[in-house]
């Protein structure tokens, strides 16, 4: 499986970077420059590094859309340009938001050129992936760069919610999955369906795949929160416990704060209480645990996985690439960074 996982992922990049780097190119020097160096394209020197970037898991199920729909993986290319680029702009900002000073085991754009710079990249980024859709003004290009434009909302929201979470005592579980669906499910159901958007594909072929990315998104945000707690940091990146550090009301903890027990309430209290040290985030990690919010949530994401593989059953999808989309869907939820 993993054979078929880099094989499709290589393609797409091959694909893909080509069109990406000549959408980046169009920018002002001042914002090209970190914008390189953010894609992993450059050293902070700006010597290039010959690489094409991360993995490009959204680039790839941008291509593999359109030939799930019928159409050939070009069809697909503007699509997976512009959900790199919007994949991308949050990030930057993101890292000033959450003070990270480093990404990917380098350090951030914020780190390393400015707050400043990194607003304007990131604001650049988000403009930019509208103008290379439609580059062609045709029905398809519209009607994709609606739904992306739809998509970005979405996940601007859900980031909203997650901030406005950090302050709360208590979010219920409901209203954290809704945040989950926004901040990581609409992005990632784009990704999967812009393909067949552009190819004009039928509106079931189409849902599917959005239906596909959306629980895959879940199950891969409800992953991601496990190792936001319990990662090990030599492999994530990030501090042991660094979202509980922040008093980010993940699904782990609002699946903890929601049970019964009594060991809910000291989680509560600690989580209202001063700044946590490193004892108090330890403390926090085993009360989640044993309210049952690691388990709920590892059970969540394989759960969602189950339902994005039976959405690719619900349409009529190319079945070379249904197997390249499971391969996919493996690889994301198939993770330890």
């Amino acid at each position: 499986m993993i054979d078929v996982e880099l094989e499709v992922l290589g393609r797409a990049r091959d694909l893909a970077y080509p069109e990406t780097r000549r959408a980046v190119m169009t920018l002002h020097d001042d914002i090209r420059r970190p914008t390189e160096y953010h894609l992993g394209w450059t050293d902070v020197d700006g010597t290039p590094l010959g690489g094409k970037g991360g993995k490009g898991v959204r680039t790839a199920l941008a291509i593999v859309s359109a030939e799930a729909a019928g159409a050939p993986a070009e069809v697909g290319a503007p699509g997976a340009v512009a959900i790199e680029l919007i994949h991308n702009f949050p990030l930057l900002h993101d890292d000033i938001i959450d003070t990270d000073r480093e990404r990917r085991h380098r350090p951030t754009v914020w780190a390393l050129f400015g707050v400043g710079s990194a607003i304007i990249v990131g604001d650049a980024l988000m403009a930019l992936a509208p103008q290379v859709l439609l580059e062609e003004v045709t029905p398809e290009r519209v009607s994709a760069t609606r739904r992306l434009l739809d998509a970005t909302a979405a996940m601007i929201a859900g980031q909203a919610d997650d901030m406005a979470f950090e302050g709360a005592d208590d979010v219920s579980l409901s209203a954290c999955m809704r945040m989950v669906e926004g901040k990581t499910g609409a992005l990632l159901a784009f990704a999967s369906s812009v393909g067949a958007v552009l190819a004009g594909a039928d509106i079931d072929v189409v849902e599917a795949l959005e239906s596909y990315g959306r629980h895959l998104g879940v199950s891969f945000q409800a992953l991601d929160d496990v190792l936001g707690i319990w990662g090990d940091p030599r492999i994530t990146g990030k501090p042991v416990g660094g979202d509980l550090a922040q008093r980010k009301k993940t699904l782990p903890v609002c699946a903890a704060l929601a049970c019964e027990r009594r060991e809910a309430a000291e989680l509560r209290a600690l989580l209202a209480g001063e700044a946590l040290d490193a004892a108090a985030i330890a403390r926090a990690s085993q009360l989640v645990e044993a309210c049952g919010g690691r388990a709920f949530t590892e059970q969540l994401a394989e759960t969602h996985l189950a339902c994005a593989l039976d959405a690719l059953r619900s349409g009529a999808l190319d079945p070379h690439a249904v197997s390249e989309l499971e391969a996919l869907a493996r690889f994301v939820t198939r993770r330890d960074h």
